[in-house]
């Protein structure tokens, strides 16, 4: 046990850790200095270094989801990062939520911000870079289809159906209690098929046939057998990956003010904030999604991306509906137009790239130009 352990607690690990807390514990400290506008320079400074140490726990974060990907197997090795990093999530804009101030849209522009980054600039630069590198990248069209039907209802649910039938472009108190309901048993119910009966949808397919990869079928154990033989392996690798996950978000949301004051002071839109702080929340799973892509794998592309987004969205929608009712908040979810439109086309040209028989670096381009044009509005 004690060199298992060992094996694990490397000096890196200890390193990033301590650099991810250490920072975090600092901008507590200095919290009152931050309350005033920084000189220039030391803004900037204070900007570079945060992100320079979400990097480097970015890449610890990488590796140990990589670790747990190859002892567990897909989807439960990916489902390990994306409920991390997807919880956290929801748990930071609970806590705005619950905190002082009006927070009415928090939830809907973070949501939004989060749906386009992942379909739109995550998947469009994994499939152009493993596009480019491999002739013959196929995901398995079950999964992905799969995916895909989980996020046509809760984008219905979450940003289209509350402008049509709520007050204020928000649920009602009889609609939001259904809603809540249903939203928790689909997405329950989805993870209990993935883990289970259909777990075989989300495995990566082989390169010669539509058949799932059959060597490693049979060679993997079950996923019981795992859990018992490296039990104290897997449970050491899971804390390691969400106390390096931890101050990523938190240094995220940390740095919020100071960018805010960035980019107020080069008269920059609001929104970019948002989007930004996204970014850098879900970089982890941006890296190892490329990674995955240039190794060929384009199932776990989509089990990165698409599940993260499952259950952002799955998690959210119950989460900020619940606060609502028992703080008496109005969470306004319902979109405007533009968006609307562009979480369509998106959700079109999703299904589009992985209905055929495989993807290609044309494919990731035109998510890439989506985004782009996404960019584009929020500067409008």
């Amino acid at each position: 046990m004690n060199t298992s352990l060992r094996s694990i607690l490397t000096p890196g690990v200890i390193v990033r850790l301590a650099l991810g807390w250490g920072a975090f514990a600092a901008l507590l400290l200095a919290q009152p200095l931050l309350a005033g506008p920084l000189p220039g320079p030391a803004l900037v400074v204070a900007l570079v270094a945060i992100v320079a140490i979400i990097v480097v726990c970015a890449f610890g974060v990488v590796t140990e989801a990589e670790h747990l990907a190859h002892r567990l197997g897909d989807p439960y090795g990916t489902l390990v990062l994306t409920l991390s990093i997807a919880l956290i999530e929801v748990i930071l804009i609970s806590a705005v939520m619950l905190g002082p101030g009006e927070h009415a849209t928090i939830a809907r522009d973070s949501v939004m911000a989060v749906s386009m980054i992942i379909l739109n600039l995550v998947i469009g630069v994994a499939l152009l870079i493993g596009g480019l590198r491999h002739r013959d990248l196929r995901a398995n069209s079950t999964g992905v289809s799969t995916y895909l039907a989980m996020l046509v209802v809760l984008a219905m649910l979450a940003f289209a159906l509350p402008g049509l039938i709520g007050e204020g472009d928000a649920y009602t108190i009889g609609q939001a209690i259904p809603i809540i309901v249903a939203t928790v048993v689909l997405y329950v119910f989805f993870l209990v098929r993935q883990m289970g009966a259909q777990k075989s949808d989300f495995q990566e397919i082989s390169s010669r046939s539509d058949r799932l990869v059959a060597p490693e079928r049979v060679v993997r154990p079950s996923v019981t057998h795992v859990i018992a033989e490296h039990r104290v392996e897997l449970l050491a690798r899971i804390v390691v990956l969400v106390l390096t996950v931890v101050p990523i978000v938190l240094l995220s949301h940390d740095m919020a003010v100071l960018l805010d004051d960035g980019l107020h002071r080069i008269s920059a839109p609001v929104a970019l904030s948002g989007i930004l702080i996204a970014m850098i929340v879900f970089l982890p799973e941006t890296l190892t999604a490329i990674r995955a892509a240039l190794a060929g794998e384009a199932q776990r592309v989509s089990n990165l991306c698409h599940g993260a987004l499952v259950s952002t969205v799955g998690l959210t929608i119950p989460a900020v509906l619940t606060i609502g009712l028992l703080t008496g908040q109005q969470v306004v979810l319902a979109e405007n137009p533009t968006n609307l439109v562009l979480l369509g086309v998106t959700l079109l040209l999703t299904l589009a790239t992985f209905s055929g028989t495989r993807v290609t670096a044309l494919h990731g381009a035109a998510h890439l130009t989506v985004f782009f044009v996404y960019a584009l509005t929020v500067f409008a």
